[in-house]
């Protein structure tokens, strides 16, 4: 027999957890959190390289609503953020409703009953009235289409599935990739390494990160005027969704200025005029996600890095194989290539109304009214769904308004005795069309630019297109006229309401 709820969760990462706070303080309390592992946390759990850290500033990814006395770093370590999402699920008493070690398998829409069945790995069986699908982005690794991938002798693995059991000490070590991750762990590597090759395929804008630690009196200090941290909050907050917003609505004051930081944070830490033209982009700031990082370029300095450019032909049994017909011999090999994006391949699958799947729904490209309900899938809804993520601001801004939205979303179901809703698809269709429409004037858009932040046919599907004050307008309120709803008539039977055509 399913067992029953009012709200399942799929995903125990910061979106899964916002939402279980949410819902928690509206007085839903009949909820549960399903995660594939044993922790909960995500990103922060599943990813533990040397170096990881997250790469906006604490005052601003924290929640609003739940500031932490914690921090060490104005940039957290991985395991400071793990340690936030434990004091979370202390805090808000989420523990109980979190169901670790059995990851959701499938959920079918049963428009019968008006309620989703789902079923975990393991064979357990739920039925919600609603679902939350908080499964993230940047959580499934993706290989490069390199031949011989597979056929390194060594110890050969992504850096989001990082083996703790390979040391690295003295070793000869090659990174294939130079963008985020890679940043971050190839300064880490390099410190014990015998050798570490870099393997670039293209170089990144980086600017400045400016890290420091946050000592124990500083924090102390803190305290005494909480007002001060607020200040500072609303001031990265502003910095970010004003200027810095700029560099990719490609405004002339944007490009040039953040280009020019990126180019003196280069030329000060890079004297060889050489290996500065090798780590110099030839496309526009902003197209693809930028880097902020102290210790990188330093590190290529070292005597025991080599920074690679040529292309690379094949991974080998001993090593890689470049164009040019070179071979590096390696010990260890770490893949730092990113994660899988644009297909939107969730562990999860989903059947919506009349048997389609949100796969072939979305075979053409993912797409979502508001990037939280999509259109023949009752009852659903996303966090960090498409085009709601950022290059300029905090992913957990964008968490707070849709968990906001959805709970408001569930309540007034409650009070207008609906038994289901999902945005018509005129309304899904006009806010896409919108969408695209100012993604068209966005550095993205540009023929130049290729980056996981569209597909290959150069449709924007990751990214908002607007500063993200303007994204928590349009989600403040639920407008009920862009759906179409179903409630129950007083002798039982359902009655459907269609959303207006817009």
């Amino acid at each position: 027999m399913p067992e029953q709820k009012k709200v399942v969760i799929v995903g125990g990462g910061l979106g899964g957890i916002c939402a279980g706070i949410h819902l928690s303080r509206a007085g839903i309390d009949d909820f549960v959190i399903l995660d594939r592992a044993g922790d909960p946390g995500g990103t922060w759990r599943d990813n533990t390289y040397p170096g990881c850290a997250c790469d906006v500033p604490v005052g601003l990814y924290q929640f609003s609503f739940a500031p932490s006395l914690q921090w060490r770093h104005v940039f957290p370590r991985a395991a400071e953020m793990q340690g936030y999402v434990r004091e979370l699920m202390d805090s808000f008493a989420l523990a109980p409703r979190f169901r670790g070690g059995d990851g959701a398998r499938c959920a079918r829409w049963d428009g019968d009953r008006n309620r989703w069945r789902i079923r975990t790995e393991r064979g357990t069986e739920f039925e919600a009235d609603a679902m939350v699908a908080a499964l993230g982005q940047l959580n499934r690794p993706k290989l490069p289409e390199i031949a011989g991938v597979g056929d390194f002798n060594g110890p050969a693995f992504h850096s989001a599935r990082w083996d703790h059991s390979v040391s690295l000490e003295g070793k000869r070590v090659g990174v294939i990739g130079c963008a985020a991750s890679a940043v971050q762990l190839i300064p880490e590597a390099a410190k014990v390494a015998g050798h570490l090759t870099v393997f670039q395929r293209s170089p990144n804008w980086m600017l400045p990160r400016l890290d420091h630690e946050i000592t124990p009196e500083d924090m102390d200090l803190l305290i005494t005027a909480p007002h001060v941290a607020a200040l500072t909050r609303e001031q990265l907050y502003q910095n970010a969704d004003y200027l810095f917003w700029q560099v990719f609505s490609w405004t002339p004051q944007g490009r040039a200025a953040f280009t020019r930081q990126a180019m003196m944070h280069l030329e000060a830490q890079v004297s060889d005029p050489e290996l500065r033209r090798k780590l110099t982009p030839d496309y526009p700031i902003g197209c693809r996600r930028i880097l902020f990082a102290d210790d990188y370029y330093p590190t290529l300095l070292r005597s025991n890095v080599t920074l690679e450019t040529a292309a690379i032909e094949r991974i080998t049994p001993g090593g890689v194989r470049m164009s040019n017909g070179k071979e590096h011999e390696l010990d260890v090999l770490v893949y730092a290539t990113g994660f899988e994006t644009t297909g939107w391949h969730w562990s999860l699958e989903v059947i919506g109304r009349e048997g389609v799947a949100l796969s072939e729904a979305w075979k053409n490209g993912p797409e979502a009214y508001l990037g939280i309900t999509v259109s023949g899938f009752p009852n659903m809804f996303m966090l960090y769904g498409p085009n709601t993520n950022l290059g300029h601001n905090s992913i957990t801004f964008m968490l707070e308004r849709q968990t906001e939205y959805l709970t408001q979303a569930m309540v007034e179901m409650q009070r207008r005795g609906l038994r289901s809703m999902e945005p018509s698809r005129q309304a899904q269709d006009r806010f896409n069309r919108d969408l695209q429409t100012k993604l068209a004037g966005s550095v993205w858009a540009d023929p130049r630019c290729n980056s996981w932040y569209k597909t290959a046919d150069g449709r924007i599907t990751q990214n908002y297109s607007s500063h993200t004050r303007d994204y928590a307008e349009s989600v403040k309120t639920v407008n009920f006229d862009d759906y179409v709803t179903q409630g129950a008539s007083h002798d039982g039977t359902q009655t459907v309401t269609h959303a207006e055509a817009g």
